[in-house]
């Protein structure tokens, strides 16, 4: 145990201990107890408070990532009639952050222990900032997309050193099982947040504000954790794994660019299904490599434990599945009922509400107590039900009668799965490892939502088209477009109801009972 932790959880003497110097009797007499010993007693209230200070800080920085992956979709008709960009194009929009960064996480989290959590934190910050600005003062569409891939490139290093640093700062497990429910709350509210955000700044400022708003987030995140958080490297600092390196960079571009790629040119094309191969293949490779590398990228111990597996497991499938309430029903709610932008955000408040409400209950009072096993396949099963129930939408339903029910289920799920999940999927990572083992977790979620929306977009695709071709002879109505929409809705719910169900089985499979099991080699974690 590190002399930081002894100072911090040393017991005070017995006054009747003959073998202590300050007790009767001892080498020395007793002295009064001084106003200086009166600070040292309250330091741990003290260092308590700041903790949860800290919390806060991280959980902004993580909002602003989260909600950044949702808030332009809100933004982009409108950001597309401005800059005038084509219907083919916007997916760039979305994907060219996606891209940079799930293909950067796992070297943002490394980075994150060579150099520092809180030098890459605050470099990921102001770099996100600054990209913001770009995007929002961009006048054509080439200015946006570099952006958005910035964007995604400083995310990469923000998001693995916020997850990290929450991971060393919290080492008391009842303290760490409520930390990580919070943050998991944000991370899984986060996405409607951007939803009614996006509406809100649309509507009544500019779509450019969308990105704007990162600047004020930052500024206020760089201030705080510049003051709070404290910088302690590793004593144990990894030399970078070049190769691995780029080997998982060109690996998730393939990935990611490929299933990008599906959704606008088929899974039949060859940019889509040789990407994806050769992607496939590199990331076979680096998976080798790992185990022949002197210093590997992503030690494969970080992944192989069941509880952790499970818990990245989890985190992946709600990335994927999640796309299904995000990006259809907003489809749903602004083309087929007519909602405005603000009314769409507002919409998805109760989801956000059960989330936050679930997270803080799973992190504080069950978790502890049951441990992830029961919680996260639990939290799918209810993510899946709520996706099920959401496909009895029709052309006219009632938000109240339909939707809601559907949300605030799903919201439930969410929460369960991200307080338990994130928690576990971190747990017992050794403090050398801390930066990569949350990039790992962020990359779960990443890929997984690349995946959900490339699949998710190609089934929801031919279902408008094979319903068109079913029912309507001539040229399409109105009507006709608006019910083959639906239908396309229906068949996104009805696979990300499977995706949760299918995450259910196996975390419930793979996920041990009790208390996650640490590793026996970690070292004991000092707060940073």
């Amino acid at each position: 145990m590190s002399n930081t932790e002894q100072g911090q959880h040393r017991a005070p003497a017995d006054p009747a201990d003959p073998a202590d110097p300050a007790a009767p009797g001892g080498t020395r007499p007793p002295r009064p107890r001084t106003s200086s010993e009166g600070r040292h007693v309250a330091a741990p209230a003290a260092a308590g408070r700041q903790q949860w200070l800290v919390l806060a800080v991280l959980s902004l920085a993580q909002l602003m990532v989260v909600l950044d992956a949702t808030i332009v979709n809100i933004a982009l008709p409108t950001a597309q009639h401005a800059l005038g960009f084509s219907d083919e194009n916007r997916q760039w929009v979305v994907t060219s952050y996606a891209l940079a960064f799930g293909s950067l996480l796992l070297l943002g989290g490394r980075l994150s222990d060579l150099v520092g959590r809180k030098p890459m934190f605050l470099i990921g910050l102001v770099g996100f900032g600054l990209a913001s600005a770009l995007g929002g003062a961009a006048e054509g569409f080439g200015v946006l997309i570099v952006a958005r891939a910035l964007q995604g490139a400083f995310g990469a290093l923000l998001a693995p050193a916020a997850l990290s640093l929450l991971t060393t700062t919290f080492t008391d497990p009842a303290a760490r099982t409520k930390a990580f429910g919070i943050f998991g709350g944000v991370s899984g509210a986060g996405g409607g947040i951007g939803l009614l955000l996006g509406g809100l700044l649309t509507e009544h400022l500019s779509w450019r504000w969308c990105l704007y708003i990162n600047v004020v987030l930052a500024v206020v995140a760089v201030v705080a954790g510049a003051v709070l958080l404290k910088h302690e490297k590793s004593p144990d600092r990894p030399i970078l794994d070049w190769a691995g390196t780029v080997l998982a960079v060109l690996g998730l571009v393939g990935v990611v660019y490929g299933l990008a790629n599906a959704e606008s040119h088929g899974w039949s094309a060859v940019t889509t299904w040789g990407l994806l191969a050769v992607g496939v293949v590199l990331l076979a490779v680096f998976c080798w490599w790992q185990t022949r590398a002197a210093h590997p990228l992503l030690p494969l111990r970080v992944v192989l434990d069941r509880d952790r597996g499970g818990a990245l497991l989890g985190i992946a499938v709600v990335g994927a599945g999640m796309f299904g309430v995000f990006l259809f029903l907003t489809y749903y709610m602004s083309a087929t009922l007519g909602y405005s932008p603000v009314q769409t955000g507002l919409g998805f408040l109760p989801m956000i509400a059960a989330i936050s409400l679930a997270a803080g209950v799973v992190g504080s009072v069950l978790m502890p107590r049951v441990g992830p096993k029961p919680l996260t396949p639990t939290g799918l099963l209810l993510a899946a039900l709520g996706m099920v129930w959401l496909t009895r939408l029709q052309v006219d339903s009632a938000y109240a009668g339909a939707i809601l029910p559907g949300l605030l289920v799903t919201g439930l799920g969410l929460g369960f799965v991200f307080a338990s999940a994130m928690a576990t999927a971190t747990l017992g990572v050794r403090p050398a490892d801390a930066g990569v083992g949350s990039a790992t977790a962020n990359t779960a979620q990443q890929i997984g939502g690349s995946i959900g929306t490339a699949l998710l977009s190609a089934f929801a695709g031919s279902a408008a088209s094979d319903w068109i071709a079913g029912h309507v002879t001539g040229t399409p109505t109105a009507a006709d477009v608006a019910q083959a929409a639906v239908a396309s809705y229906h068949t996104a719910f009805w696979w990300s109801a499977g995706i949760f169900a299918a995450g259910a089985v196996v975390t419930l499979l793979l996920l041990r009972p009790g208390a996650p099991v640490v590793d026996p080699d970690a070292a004991p974690v000092v707060a940073h």
